[in-house]
């Protein structure tokens, strides 16, 4: 009996189902991996934006996490939205007790530009939450939230992972994808891996295509499917950025906003 390596996401929902917990286990899936869920928030949410949002209590995560862990397992775990420092810290003191890779995707924002991350929860994501991760994968609005500091051009990337690095995390994954085409990236999209020491520029051609929702997700938990799978580090962000970057391609117009990346790309390529 073949058992496909376990990850686990601990995420908002996205009812419109282009981000969130519905990102990560599609993602999860089509990279070969078992997908679980910890939800911590839910959204109405659709192609225009997130018309409202509502925290789960404390207690409810805690009850899923170690009813998914003790019994099930996770050889991985990616955490999302997290918008009170109470959860925030809640998630960190679990995770602090597990000894495998943690995927952290700080996220602040969404794609239409909606609060995700309450002020007041900064100084726990800094404190509490990024020392737990394996690999922070903040974008540039998030890195300046966190950080201060403000990436203008490709040079910038070095410092914005410094400062990230600083919080405790082993490894930053700077996501460039803001980057204005011709600042320095030319026309590819990069990101910046480092763990202070070694650094892996991972670039990928930009493609004109507005359907980009779920991006950040979707990379995050592309990496921790390749970490429970054996990946190292680099090994994981390269497979996770090639990922990513068809499902951007293949990004398909929903509602009348802006719509997702496709998932299933490679299943429908195939077919």
């Amino acid at each position: 009996m073949h058992i496909p390596p376990r990850v686990l996401t601990v995420a908002g929902s996205d009812s419109g189902g282009g981000a969130g917990i519905q990102a990560d286990l599609k993602t999860m899936l089509a990279l070969g991996t078992h997908g679980m869920s910890v939800l911590t928030a839910v959204t109405a949410q659709n192609s225009l934006g997130v018309q409202g949002a509502w925290d789960l209590p404390a207690e409810a995560v805690r009850a899923q996490f170690r009813s998914v862990v003790d019994d099930i397992g996770a050889q991985a775990v990616k955490t999302g939205m997290l918008s009170s420092a109470e959860l925030v810290e809640t998630v960190a003191e679990l995770l602090a007790g597990l000894r495998v890779p943690v995927v952290v995707d700080p996220v602040g924002v969404s794609k239409h530009g909606d609060a995700l991350l309450a002020a007041t929860a900064l100084d726990a994501v800094r404190g509490a939450l990024l020392p737990t991760a394996t690999v922070a994968t903040p974008n540039l609005d998030e890195v300046a939230q966190l950080t201060g500091v403000r990436v203008e051009e490709e040079a910038d990337m070095r410092r914005a992972a410094e400062a990230i690095l600083d919080f405790g995390p082993r490894w930053a994954l700077i996501k460039g994808g803001h980057l204005t085409a011709g600042r320095g990236s030319g026309d590819s999209a990069v990101d910046l891996l480092t763990d202070g020491t070694e650094e892996h520029w991972l670039r990928a051609p930009r493609h004109d295509n507005r359907h980009t929702h779920g991006t950040g997700c979707t990379l995050a938990s592309a990496l921790a499917a390749q970490l429970a799978k054996g990946d190292t580090v680099p090994q994981a962000a390269a497979a996770a950025k090639a990922y990513v970057t068809g499902a951007l391609a293949a990004g398909f117009r929903l509602g009348a906003g802006i719509g997702p990346v496709d998932h299933g790309w490679r299943w429908r390529g195939a077919h």
